[in-house]
This record gives structure tokens, sequence and C-alpha cells, in this order.
């Protein structure tokens, strides 16, 4: 390695309110001083780990994956008040995959057995997962400093030898340069002093929180919204300095221990960790009599022919052995029969459930019973659920009764494994309306100026959260407020600061992993800080990194309504109703709609539906489909075209004559993402991946993008037409 200096010790904003930095800024800064290595070390967690590792990867960067952990007192079971409230530190950093499976193990002991304040290890947990780690006493907290700190020099001595005899050459003594800070260079000649003595080397390092200098005051003031506590003088005035230095600045810093700036290179040179993505693991699940997976989920799904009354037509069988060899190609038919499995109990328990989402596209999933929409008769695309061309994993969103969901998540961890099965953790992040009211609290402001400021930033949208920066753009009043008050400034250009970052963990709403072996042998594990259940601290997209496939089990008011609908319906007029079989072309439901009786209809009810649907006097189901599709921002223009189309087919027109077969059931207007891909594919030649990567482009409506592929569209329907 050419370089001369590597950070060791280094937090994000996953040290939750302690620390600004997002990990894209953290890898840039590292980029720009040109150190070929970089670590991260949250506070006894790992959060960012997965998004540290691939982003490094990305930037040409090595990533050193770790942690500055909080050691107990006495030990993790001790949870004492006056004395096992206080704790010292050590920073871990895996050398390889056994040091990164330790740390995860390490992680999920210290929150799960050793939380009481902070998540804790201890001398025994140490000892036992110690393989694969280096070790570093932090110069601040650790224990031989804080040994030092009440000069006791014997006791640091006593320390320095077990952490010695538990790491033996994979131990360093840190050294930090703080001249800002009282006592700090006594310290620091003391652990100068305890390294010759005990021949333990020393590593150089700057316990970095933030990446400049001037942004010191965001880190302050994310302490105080974390303490509920406001901003004093002194620490406006601090002195102090934890910033992203450079490699000159580090020579500068340790000139004098240069074996110490020696030691970071030779550290990082041992770190050598490498993840592999893009794979997965499934649950264990059981093949019966067959030989294997794919065997089981064929049988199941010719089963389900005869189940759902079909008929062996060449359009099904063709179908049917198109969607099996995809599945089988991708290995992911353990997926679906896990699925079926969780949704057969389901039934079988009586719990109301439905499917969200593109797997209504799939022959497989209907005729094993996890749909219950036959998709040819709706000329639903298999390929907007499961590409053959992209690598990502399927994806099947379950709604259960929300009332009954935890039964089903119990049913996986008895089926599964206790130890197998948690639930996907989720980072609550400091919004623009929400941060404004925490920085004009901790600076001191009354709560109005916080108030008046936020109700001046518009809510955002699904997918497209507000910010601070696009409300000043567009809102109106905000930026006059923001040039005209200096208090109004303060605020705004602080909470720009800290926006974004991670405030909390909490559980998502609907993801579920469930692995074959002990989650710990893929991501780290906590309790949710709310409600006590177990989580993973991977968000979903890290933990399918990690190789385990995301179930949403998602649970809706709506269908714990219906069950109980059902129920009363039964007890009072003594008729069963089967929700699944409910008639789809019912004459008086269509008449019911045009008359507009629409209260209490999930998703036909309001004003604006109800106004629309008198006009449009629906007659089938898929006129239904069609006014759920539309209503919305950007489609909801052509509504109008639609219901004059209904009623007078001589309106519609068709650009090319191969847009009748696509558009001719919405009259020909594109209404689906199944109708945008089946034109991009046959009209403008376009391959799976590329069908995929346009629909993408037109549902996230970034303009750069949307301008590359208008352009492509364009080039390829030239290209693909007989004129």
């Amino acid at each position: 390695m050419q370089s001369t200096f590597i950070h060791l010790h280094t937090h994000s904003h996953f040290s939750l309110l302690q620390a600004p930095p997002k990990i894209p800024e953290l890898v840039a800064k590292a980029k720009e001083y040109k150190m070929p290595a970089l670590a991260l070390t949250d506070n006894g967690n790992l959060y960012g780990a997965i998004q540290f590792y691939k982003t490094c990867k990305n930037e040409g960067i090595k990533p050193i994956i770790g942690i500055d952990a909080y050691v107990a007192t006495r030990t993790r079971h001790d949870k004492e008040a006056r004395i096992d409230n206080k704790w010292s530190r050590l920073v871990l950093l895996a050398k390889n995959e056994v040091g990164y499976k330790n740390l995860i193990k390490l992680v999920t002991t210290s929150h799960l057995d050793g939380f009481y304040y902070k998540p804790r290890i201890d001398h025994e947990l140490i000892s036992a997962r110690k393989e694969g780690l280096v070790a570093i006493i932090p110069s601040f907290s650790g224990e031989t400093s804080v040994a030092f700190k009440s000069n006791d020099p014997n006791k640091a001595r006593e320390k320095l030898g077990w952490y010695k005899k538990v790491f033996g050459e994979d131990l360093y003594l840190e050294i930090t340069h703080h001249p800002e800070i009282d006592g700090h260079h006594d310290v620091m000649k003391q652990i100068v002093k305890l390294s010759k003595d005990s021949n333990v080397p020393l590593v150089a390092a700057q316990d970095v929180y933030y990446i400049n200098k001037e942004d010191r005051f965001a880190r302050e003031t994310m302490i105080k919204i974390q303490t509920g506590t406001i901003l004093r003088d002194e620490d406006r005035n601090a002195k102090e300095n934890f910033s992203f230095i450079s490699q000159d600045t580090a020579q500068e810093y340790f000139k004098d221990h240069p074996e110490a700036l020696e030691n970071t290179i030779k550290i990082a040179e041992q770190c050598n960790l490498e993840l592999t993505f893009g794979t997965w693991v499934f649950p264990n699940i059981e093949k019966g009599k067959y030989k294997t997976h794919d065997d089981a989920l064929r049988a199941l799904a010719t089963d389900g022919i005869k189940r759902r009354g079909l008929q062996k037509t060449a359009e099904l069988e063709e179908r049917l052995e198109y969607e099996l060899d995809i599945i089988k190609n991708k290995g992911y038919a353990p997926y679906f029969l896990v699925v079926a499995d969780l949704l057969n109990f389901a039934h079988s328990k009586e719990i109301l459930t439905t499917i969200r989402g593109s797997v209504a596209g799939s022959l497989v999933t209907y005729l094993s019973g996890i749909t219950n929409i036959n998709p040819l008769e709706y000329k639903i695309l298999f390929e907007r659920f499961l590409n053959p061309d992209r690598p990502s994993a399927p994806d099947i969103d379950m709604d259960f009764a929300d009332n009954r969901r935890d039964e089903v998540i119990q049913y996986a961890k008895d089926k599964y494994g206790e130890d197998n099965v948690a639930q996907i953790g989720t980072f609550g992040t400091m919004m623009a309306r929400g941060v404004v009211r925490d920085v004009a609290r901790a600076l001191g402001h009354p709560y109005s100026l916080g108030d008046t400021i936020a109700k001046l930033i518009p809510f955002g949208s699904q997918g497209f959260p507000m910010t601070i920066d696009h409300a000043l753009e567009n809102a109106p009043g905000l930026e006059e407020f923001y040039k005209k008050e200096k208090e109004v400034k303060e605020v705004i250009d602080l909470a720009k600061q800290i926006e974004g970052r991670a405030r909390h963990m909490g559980v998502h709403a609907a993801g579920v992993v469930i692995s074959p072996t002990t989650l710990t042998d893929f991501t780290p594990l906590q309790y949710d800080p709310k409600g006590g259940k177990l989580i993973t601290q991977y968000d979903m997209h890290a933990v399918e990194d990690a190789g385990l496939l995301k179930f949403d089990f998602l649970g809706l008011k709506n269908l714990a309504v219906l069950a109980d609908v059902v129920d009363r319906v039964e007890a009072i007029h003594d008729v069963e109703i089967d929700i699944e079989q409910i008639p789809i072309d019912d004459k008086k439901t269509f008449e019911m709609l045009a008359r507009g009786e629409t209260m209490g209809l999930f998703q036909l009810n309001g004003s604006g539906m109800t106004h629309f649907l008198k006009d449009l006097k629906p007659t089938k189901i898929t006129d239904i489909n069609t006014m759920v599709a539309l209503y919305r921002p950007g489609p909801m223009q052509f509504i109008p075209d639609y219901i004059e189309r209904k009623h007078n087919p001589k309106l519609v027109r068709y650009l090319d004559p191969k847009l009748e077969s696509i558009l001719k059931p919405t009259y020909g207007i594109l209404v689906y993402q199944d109708e945008l891909m089946t034109i991009a594919r046959e009209l403008a030649g376009y391959s799976w991946l590329e069908v995929d990567k346009f629909r993408k482009a037109v549902g996230k409506k970034i303009p750069a993008v949307m301008e590359a592929e208008k352009d492509k569209f364009i080039k390829g329907c030239v290209e693909h037409s007989k004129w």
C-alpha cells in the first residue's frame, strides 16, 4: 500500500445521533486523501457494515469492518445502577470471514444479553469470540486509559495483561492527538510508556465523528437531540477536533511515533474480508417424496390444475413449463414452497390473506395456491415478477388480517426454528419537518419557532420524501422566511447538515427473514427498542445482500374487517360466504357503483373516485381495475378519455396496428406496466433485461434516465418497424 496512515476508528451516522457522516461521505473523503483502505467502527452495532463494504468496493478502497464496542464494568449480566451504568470501549476489526462472523455474534449477544443503557460485551465473550479479530484499546475510554485517569497504573497494566493474553500479536494500544483537551497529552504519555514496558505496539488514530472541523457543531446538536438537552455556550465554543484528518496531518500529529503510523498500514494489510453478494439461502423446507425442490414445486403446480378446475390447454402447459424452467434455473423453488406452506397454514386456520404486486403474473403461484388470479385470463406478464435476465430475487408480498399476522410468524418460528426467524429492522431517519423541530429545540428556541418552520415544509409523497432544499425552492414563504430571520436561517442551515441521518432502529412493517441455520450466521440481531421483538440489524437491502430472502408478512386492517364481516353475516343471517369465491360479474354491484354508493369501499370511496364511477358506469371487473390504476397523480388525466372511449368505441385510436392487441382492453390508453413492457419488447425489440430497466426508468421518473430511455426506445421502434 502506498500510504502512510489509515483511519481505523471511524463513525458514521449509524452510530445513531453521535456522528453526522453518511457512509458515502466517509468513503469519498478517504478517496480524496488517497487512502487505500478505511475502517468503519460504529458504536456497538453493525448497521452500516454491508453498505460500507459495497461502497468501498465500488470506489476501489479496501473495506475494514469493525465495531467500537462497549465493555461492561463487571460482566454483561450485571445490571445494577451506579455500578454497571458505566463502561469502557474496545475497537475490534475483522481480519477475515471468521472475524466478521464473530463480530456478528458479539454484537448480537451484546444487544440480547448484555444491554443495560448500552449493548455491552464482557471479558468472557471477548475471549470466546477473539478469533479473526484485531483488538485496539482506545485512547479515550479503553480500560487502560480509564485506569490511568483514575490514577491507577497498576490496574492499567493488569487490564492490558489480560488483553495481551487473549489477543497476542493482534492487540494494539491506540494513541491520538488532542492538545485541545485538558489532560489528554498526559494520558498519551502513560500509554506510550505502557506500550514500551509491555511490548504491546502503538497504533495512531483519529477517533472520527465528522468529516470537517466545522461539522463539530452539527454533531453536538445531534447529541443534544438524543439527550433532550439544550446547547450551551461551552458546546458552541469547544475546540475539540474529531474530524477526518488527512495523511499529511496524521504524519504531523504522530511524527514522534512513526511506528504507530506504520501499524495502521500493517493492520489494514491484515484485514482481508471478502463478502459475496447475489446468492441466497432458503429455509429448510421439506421435499416430501420428491428428490428435489423443483420436483416438489412441479408436482404442487401440476396438481393445482385440477384443483383450480382448469383444462390442460397448450397455452397453459407452455406457460407452466416456461415458468418452472426459469424458477429451476435460478434455484428459487424452495422460496415458492415456503410461501405456499405459509399461506396453506393461514388458510387452514381461516386467517384471511391476499397477495399484492407482480406475483399475480405467475401461473405457478396461481396453481400452487399462493395467488388467486389466473394470469392467463388477465394477460399478466410473468416477466414483471421474475425476469429471466434479471439477477434480483423474487419478492412475494403476503397480506394477512392484522389481528392474526403474529400467528403466521409464530408458525414460521415453530416450523423453521426460533433462532432462524426474525423481523427485519429498518431505520427511522431525520426527515425535513421533524429535524427542524429537533434542531430548534436543541438550540434553545421556543417550540413555536420550530413548529412554524416545519409547517411551511410540505409533506413528501410515497417514495419521494420531502427535503429541506426542495422545500426552500418550492414551498411558498419558506425561502423568504429563511432570508429575513437570522434564527430561522441558523435552524435550517444546521438541520440540513443532519437531515436524512439515521435516528433510531425500528421494525419493518412487513419484512421477515427465515434462514436455514441460526440467523447470526448471516446478520446481527437485536430487540426492537419499542416492542421487544427480535429484529435484524441489517435493513431489507443489506439482509438480502447477506444472503437471506425477505418474506413480506403485512398486516392489513381491511382483511381483519372483511373476516369480521364474514363471521357476522354467518352469525346473524346464517349465510356462509367464501371470500375467495365472490362473483366478479355481479350486475347489482356494478349498478351500485354507477349510482355512486361507494362509502367505505377500499380504493373506490371518496368524492373524486365516486364522481368518475358515476360517469363511467362500470360493467365489468376490468373497469374497476383500470380506474384504480388511473386514479393517481399523472395518469389521472386520462380518466375522462377512458370514460369517453368506453361509451363511444369509435374514439379509440392506435398509433401502430401492433398496439391494438396490447391496448384493446383499456381502449387504447396505456395503463399498466405490463402493457408498457409488452410494447417495449414487441415494438422496440427490447430484451427482458432492457424491458425491466425501461419499466423502472418510467416508474421512478428520473429525468436523465427517462431521457436516455426515450432516445433508445424511439431508435428501437424505428429499427424494428416494417414501414
